[in-house]
């Protein structure tokens, strides 16, 4: 893959708790996993419908994977797409950008407009 940002949903206080920690190990789900999930620019809309619908307002938080070097593995997941999965800690010197994404009045997630370019 040629993609050199991927993106992480959390939410605030979550988040919050990283940037304070200084390093990402994953949520209970990662560890389980093996692996911390990420998404590209393509995928964040579908993360967010299947894991994360039960939520009103999230953190958008871009992860430079160039920062990750080799921990970074892009493997089959959903649908059979690759997914960038991280085998090791993100250090909050990967961080990006956060941005928040919340829910329009009819309850669908707003995406920031420029999201599908940025892979």
């Amino acid at each position: 893959m040629t993609t050199k940002t991927a993106f992480r949903l959390a939410t605030p206080d979550r988040w919050s708790e990283v940037m304070a920690a200084g390093s990402f190990a994953g949520d209970p789900h990662d560890v389980a996993d093996g692996f911390i999930h990420l998404s590209a620019a393509d995928q964040v809309e579908g993360t967010l419908v299947k894991h994360y619908n039960d939520h009103e307002r999230l953190l958008l938080v871009e992860i430079d994977l160039s920062a990750l070097g080799e921990t970074v593995v892009w493997e089959k997941s959903r649908g059979g797409a690759l997914f960038p999965h991280v085998y090791g800690e993100i250090p909050v010197s990967a961080v990006r950008g956060m941005r928040h994404v919340r829910r329009n009045e009819e309850g669908d997630w707003i995406l920031p407009a420029d999201l599908e370019s940025r892979s």
